[in-house]
């Protein structure tokens, strides 16, 4: 009889790509704890969503042992089919109506101090699902006002600045658009979108509301050169970007695109002090660094930077 346990899985069916594996310092434990469990409950019965499910993070034992959780807003299915990213794309269903109150109660439930709210790409809609992300946060802001509310939007393609004025009116705390990856690699990585719309997007929040916190994030892995992720750092500062994030892609399935590369954690840390020298207010650099991982513990950080800067300007102006 053969043995196959050590037969690459591509050996084993022609049609099946070989899995690539996965270096010792990007791996994590499985999710087992009665935190995580709980979590899980608790958006089921709220029939709510979440990125850390549909987007398969690698940190979701950690957070939802924590009763940390990202909601994704606006349904589980994408009107976009980026190479990245593991949400189902198809038409999406009718935007649930309960879906800010359950959010509401879900960050109440959990006591939250912070919350992160992102949402799948809806080109469907007039508005794109701005106004679902202003009910959101109004509905927060009724039932727990003391938390902190940070976002995570899509584009908005063809409706931005309505888009990011209705939202910016609604006052969240924290505006993140992830940037994901270097010009060069849009075409092929995200075909739906347009680096410098997206450019444009942050700056736009800041001139509707210098003070809210703006946000981006990119992956590394993905075939990006170094001078490449300098420039966008680059690119992020001239947009008064406050807060940068740097984390490690990982294939979510053989269908998407491929790691070119695993970004070593020595390399991670000279990305985020180049970052650092640069200007930024916050930076998150490492191979398990995603949106939303240690949002509130970040955003206190950044608040913090930030409330001492203008103290140092002050003192200056004396």
């Amino acid at each position: 009889m053969n043995d196959l346990s050590s037969v690459p899985e591509s050996a084993k069916d022609p049609e099946r790509p070989a899995r690539q594996r996965k270096p010792d310092w990007i791996r994590v434990r499985a999710p087992v704890s009665q935190g995580y469990n709980e979590t899980r409950k608790l958006m089921r019965e709220l029939n709510l969503n979440t990125v850390c499910e549909e987007a398969a993070c690698p940190n979701i034992g950690e957070c939802w042992s924590k009763k940390h959780a990202t909601v994704m807003i606006l349904g589980d299915v994408c009107t976009r089919a980026c190479a990245f990213c593991n949400v189902k794309t198809g038409m999406p269903r009718a935007v649930d109506p309960m879906e800010p109150e359950n959010t509401a109660v879900a960050a109440a439930k959990m006591g939250l101090e912070h919350i992160v709210i992102t949402s799948v790409d809806r080109d469907d809609l007039p508005d794109g699902g701005a106004g679902q992300f202003v009910k959101v946060i109004e509905a927060l802001r009724r039932n727990t006002p003391d938390t902190t509310i940070e976002i995570l939007t899509p584009d908005f393609r063809g409706k931005m600045r309505a888009a990011v004025e209705a939202i910016c009116e609604a006052g969240p705390d924290v505006y993140n658009h992830n940037l994901e990856t270097v010009p060069r690699l849009y075409p092929t990585i995200r075909p739906g979108a347009r680096y410098y719309a997206s450019l444009r997007l942050l700056e736009e929040v800041k001139s509707h509301n210098p003070m809210i916190f703006t946000k981006s994030g990119i992956m590394l892995g993905l075939g990006e050169q170094r001078l490449e992720v300098h420039q966008v750092m680059d690119d992020m500062r001239s947009a008064d970007v406050d807060f940068i994030t740097m984390g490690q892609y990982l294939q979510p399935t053989p269908k998407h695109a491929k790691v070119e590369e695993f970004v070593t954690p020595k390399a991670f840390a000279a990305y985020g002090s180049i970052a650092r020298a640069k200007g930024f207010l916050q930076v998150a650099s490492s191979p398990l660094t995603r949106s939303s991982y240690h949002a509130g513990d970040d955003f206190a950080q950044m608040r913090a930077a930030r409330e001492e800067k203008l103290r140092k300007k002050d003192r200056l102006a004396v």
